[in-house]
């Protein structure tokens, strides 16, 4: 028989960085008999372990999917996220299991739970060579011809250039074509957070954690195995602020005041991004979270 989308049911844990999502949604996966679906832009590629917070070791046996899944040279679209994670989702739910999807990506996170109709627009290199090559301003002035949202993570260079390459492609505007949701779960969202202030304290303690646990040499050993500094600053955050450091464009003492700002900034646009998200159900604790679950489970 045939399950109705009342019947596929997935639990999302959703919130800004630094707010222990992954360790709750473990902790969770284990206890309700899940498996997690990541839905972290960058956990996705391989080699981005610390800057990513992948924290692999606290798995154990639990069985994950869609981290760790491509090299970092490799320019991930938003649809293929979404048709792999699709396929997860439903491997996980004919195993009668329940999946988890965990991350702070909106994009990742939306276009699953909301099952957003992406428009299908293939990699131009001509195009992108072109867009590369203008300035930060004059691709956002472009980009917002097309009327992005507001929330658009305008500092995110290869964003930018991806959408504007679909709008241009496909000769519609991306952002009123993903508004045709058909979503193909039901699910739960429960959201984690603290006050911007707590969240900037918990980011200046993760930034000693990366830099003690090597996150220098990390970036270090990307660029010596073939990725350029051009898509290390794609990739951006910690993984931007530490190769300018590494091409000596900046002390180690900037870097580490440029790593906790930008950091604090991204976190704040997330939370901009997930308060207008009214189907959110902000948790406080796991004891919280387990009753949530068991509500919608049964």
């Amino acid at each position: 028989m045939k399950q109705s989308i009342e019947d596929k049911k997935i639990i999302a844990i959703v919130g800004p960085t630094s707010c222990s999502k992954t360790k709750i949604a473990i902790n969770l996966a284990k206890k309700f008999n899940g498996e997690i679906v990541g839905a972290d832009s960058r956990q996705i590629y391989k080699g981005l372990d610390i800057g990513t917070g992948k924290d692999l070791e606290e798995y154990g046996d639990l069985p994950y999917h869609l981290i760790d899944i491509v090299k970092p040279d490799y320019r991930y679209s938003l649809a293929q996220y979404q048709n792999r994670a699709y396929k997860a989702i439903d491997s996980i739910l004919k195993k009668q299991k329940i999946p988890f999807l965990v991350g702070g990506s909106g994009l990742y996170l939306n276009s699953v739970l909301n099952g957003i109709s992406l428009p299908k627009a293939k990699p131009n290199q001509k195009l992108r060579k072109k867009l590369q090559n203008m300035q930060d301003k004059e691709r956002i002035k472009l980009l917002k011809s097309y009327n992005p949202p507001r929330n658009f993570d305008f500092n995110n260079p290869r964003r930018v250039i991806r959408a504007i390459e679909i709008c241009i492609q496909t000769g519609s505007k991306i952002f009123k074509i993903a508004n045709k949701n058909q979503p193909r779960y039901n699910s739960l969202v429960l959201g984690k957070t603290f006050p911007i202030n707590q969240i900037r304290e918990r980011i200046k303690k993760r930034v000693d954690k990366w830099m003690n646990q090597g996150l220098v040499q990390e970036v270090k050993e990307l660029k010596d195995n073939g990725l350029s500094w051009q898509r290390l600053d794609e990739i951006g955050l910690e993984y931007r602020y530490v190769s300018y450091y590494l091409q000596g464009k900046i002390d180690y003492k900037t870097l580490i005041d440029k790593l906790i700002i930008a950091t604090g900034q991204y976190a704040k646009r997330q939370i901009t991004w997930f308060k207008k998200d009214k189907r959110i159900i902000w948790i406080k604790n796991r004891k919280e979270a387990q009753e949530k679950i068991r509500n919608f489970l049964s």
